[in-house]
Parts: structure tokens; sequence; C-alpha cells
């Protein structure tokens, strides 16, 4: 009877572990070895800029952006946001936004937002509004964008002076032989079997990775905590972003994040390992924002 009893209670305990529920979310270093949210916060509150890689539709990272904001804020460090879904002619409505000149619905009237923005920016700007805090507008606009994926960098040599504050300072660094870069081109079809536009395209990336990282660079004082929120792919494997940062603010700190999608999120996947300073692993069947 007694072996009986034993044998049920193991079954019953190895159901029970068998059945605990799913992560939503776990973050790891970029070494695979588990980090609790507190300590990635602690972590950052050391450096001086923050580069919070993003899947756009993930409900997930947006929360965690939050978080972290209020977190970092709550703990008496001097922020300053940025994000790539805000361009760079578009900083006058913000500021005019955040300073309570115009509306809230003549501000998203008039800025050019992304369709998720309610969702999922939204709660950053106001957090901004709320503290009193700026935030930049660090992207290029999108129409300098495409001119370069369709004519090149020199297609920018035609801009009026005034058009080009909205950009990097040209001519602009660009390493085609970046992994990330030659990702793209590979994306596209067999490398060295393309024409001059498809090469154009990681171009059009890296002026843009360029503009956001220049406007970090011109933003931040001493002192102050830059946090920024892009697409992961523009700071992965400490490219992109991190990559020009480091020739505009040769000596700022900064840590990096990144969102990835796995099977499950028990543990960090080879793949995704050395991504970023902090990987936040969401479960692939995680809903998602649009």
């Amino acid at each position: 009877m007694r072996k009986i009893v034993f044998l049920l209670i193991v079954s019953l305990a190895f159901t029970e572990v068998s059945a605990q529920a799913p992560y939503a979310y776990r973050i790891f270093r970029s070494n695979g070895e588990p980090i609790a949210f507190d300590t990635m916060v602690d972590e950052i509150t050391l450096t001086d800029i923050a580069l919070f890689g993003e899947l756009h539709d993930n409900p997930i990272a947006h929360w965690l952006q939050i978080e972290l904001c209020h977190r970092l804020y709550n703990k008496g460090k001097v922020l300053v946001l940025g994000a790539e879904m805000f361009e760079t002619d578009n900083q006058l409505v913000l500021d005019e936004y955040l300073e309570g000149l115009i509306s809230q619905s003549r501000f998203e009237n008039e800025a050019r937002l992304w369709p998720n923005y309610k969702t999922d920016y939204k709660p950053l700007v106001e957090f901004a509004k709320e503290n009193n805090l700026p935030f930049i507008a660090t992207n290029i606009p999108r129409r300098y964008a495409s001119m370069v994926a369709s004519g090149g960098f020199e297609v920018l040599d035609s801009l009026t002076p005034r058009a080009k504050e909205h950009i990097a300072p040209l001519p602009v660094d660009y390493n085609p032989e970046l992994p990330g870069y030659k990702a793209m081109l590979s994306m596209m079809g067999m490398p060295g079997k393309m024409d001059s536009k498809m090469e154009n395209f990681p171009k059009a990336q890296a002026i843009k990775d360029a503009t956001m990282a220049w406007n970090i660079a011109s933003n931040l004082e001493k002192g102050n905590l830059f946090i920024h929120f892009h697409g992961t792919y523009h700071s992965n494997n400490y490219e992109g972003i991190v990559w020009y940062l480091n020739r505009y603010k040769p000596g700022a700190t900064q840590k990096t994040i990144a969102t990835v999608l796995q099977t499950t999120a028990n543990e960090l996947g080879e793949d995704n390992k050395n991504l970023a300073d902090y990987i936040i692993v969401v479960p692939e069947r995680m809903t998602r924002t649009y």
C-alpha cells in the first residue's frame, strides 16, 4: 500500500512539473545565461546608451520597453528617448506636442505615424510627455532612404543643404562586408549576379542606421541615458546602429537588447547567442499587435 501511495505522489509531482505554464518570455545574456529583468535594468543604469531592438508586432517587446523606461526613471536616471518610428523632419511637430503647444489629435494627424502607433509607441511618447523628457525623431525621412535604394548614396549629393540636415553627415561610411548587409543581399539573390539597384538595398539600410546613430550621438549629454527603440535587425550582432555609434560617439558605453522568436523560451537557441548583450526570447505562438 505504501508503495502504491509513493508511486501516486511521484506521478502527480511529475505531472505538475510537466504541465507547468509556458514562459511568456525569458531574457538571456549573450552566452545563453538566464537573467532577471531587474538585473538587466540595474546593469543598463550604468551605461550611456541602451539600444532596444524589437520585433515591431511583438507585444512582449513593447511591454518591456515601457517597463524599462519606468524602472530607469524611478531609479533617478535622466532619460532621453528616441525611435526609428519617427523621422527627423517630424521633430518639430513631435516637440510641439510634447511641449503642449498642439493637441494630441493634431499631432497624430500631422505626424507620419506607423499604423501600430496607438498600441505600441504611443505609451512611450506619452511617458516622455508626462515626465517632461525629450523624445528624438532619429530616422531618415523615408523619401531619402528610397532615393538611396534607387540610386545609391551619390543621389543624396543633389539634395539642398536644408534637406541634408535630416541625414547623417555626407559622405556616409559604408562597409558592404558587414554580415548584416551581406545577408540582405543574399536574401535578394546570388551575390555577384545582381544589378546595381539591388546592391543599393543594403545601402538604404545603412543610411537609416547612420542617421539614427548620428541623432543618438548628437543628443547624448554627459550623465544622461539615451534609450533608443528600433527593429532588432538594426543592432543585431553589434552591427548597424552600433557600428555607426562607434564612429560618431567613440567612448560612449552601450548595451544592446535583441528580441527573437523561438519554439519555446526555455533556453536560448545556439543561433541566437551573441546577438546582443541581452536577448529577449518570446514563443513563436505569442499573439501579435497587428
